[in-house]
């Protein structure tokens, strides 16, 4: 995992015992977080915190420049705010609305946070409230069928928000914990999607509403969650698709540019791969 990003890191941290002007190794820096689909403004801001905690007038040992950035990243990242905690949730039933394109990941993603919950003692209905595709409605019925939990359905083609309300009365009913609410993925620009986006929240009123990006496209989910922001608004990030070839970026300029804190990320296909993001983890993974 970010492996290429890595490599480019140690050849800059640990492939130098000579120290260093600041000025000499900012460039290179800037150059290894841009290519790894960090936004220019986030690369600056990383490299201007850095240089705040570095000597200007001297050469610095690479470790203390490692050490610089590291600190500087890790600000960024708390700068997004603390992630929520869904354990301790205690409203019954909690509300989870899932938002997220086509492709990101999004229905394996509730299917997940659904067997995490499920693994801790909490009760759970999955609402299929994408139901303009019936792709989406059964692949949901078949990952709720192998999690173990109540799937609320309608007809392709129904009103989402019907869906949503059937569901929320359903986990009343029965005295559930949560409701995972899926919601409908066409293109974030789509006008007609993010009006019913909303109407899904005013009905739903939910708890947290969460945004799942895939990982893969860079900068490109961080134009997707500025869009959704805009429009919908939503609390945090899953990140997915951690365990391929992603470049890792993207969570800087994510809790940066949007001050939204990452979740979880999607490390793998099966329904526990699903990881609580910790940004110690993270730099540990990137940094040498």
């Amino acid at each position: 995992m970010f492996e290429s990003l890595k490599k480019r890191f140690q050849a800059v941290f640990s492939g130098r015992t000579d120290s260093i002007l600041y000025s000499d190794l900012e460039p290179e820096i800037l150059e290894i977080l841009l290519t790894a689909d960090v936004s220019y403004d986030t690369a600056q801001k990383i490299s201007e915190e850095a240089k705040k905690r570095l000597p200007r007038q001297r050469k610095i040992a690479i470790q203390e420049a490692r050490e610089a950035f590291k600190a500087a990243m890790t600000e960024i990242i708390d700068s997004a705010g603390s992630q929520p905690d869904l354990l301790s949730f205690d409203r019954k039933p909690s509300v989870i609305l899932f938002l997220g394109i086509n492709g990101t990941g999004k229905t394996t993603t509730i299917a997940k946070v659904a067997e995490y919950l499920k693994r801790n003692g909490k009760r759970t209905v999955i609402a299929a409230a994408d139901t303009f595709r019936a792709g989406a409605i059964e692949q949901l019925a078949e990952l709720s069928a192998a999690v173990g939990v109540p799937l609320i359905r309608h007809a392709q083609g129904s009103d989402p928000s019907a869906v949503a309300f059937d569901a929320i009365e359903h986990a009343r009913a029965r005295n559930l914990d949560f409701v995972l609410i899926d919601s409908a993925g066409r293109m974030q620009t789509n006008r007609n999607l993010m009006e019913e986006m909303k109407k899904i929240r005013r009905v739903s009123k939910p708890d947290l509403t969460v945004l799942v990006l895939d990982a893969m496209i860079g900068q490109d989910a961080v134009s997707q969650a500025r869009t959704f922001f805009s429009e919908v608004s939503y609390d945090c990030i899953v990140l997915t698709k951690m365990d391929t070839d992603a470049r890792g970026g993207a969570i800087l300029s994510i809790t940066n540019e949007l001050k939204k804190p990452v979740l979880y990320i999607g490390v793998g296909q099966g329904l526990s791969d699903l990881q609580k993001f910790d940004a110690d983890w993270y730099l540990s993974k990137i940094l040498p």
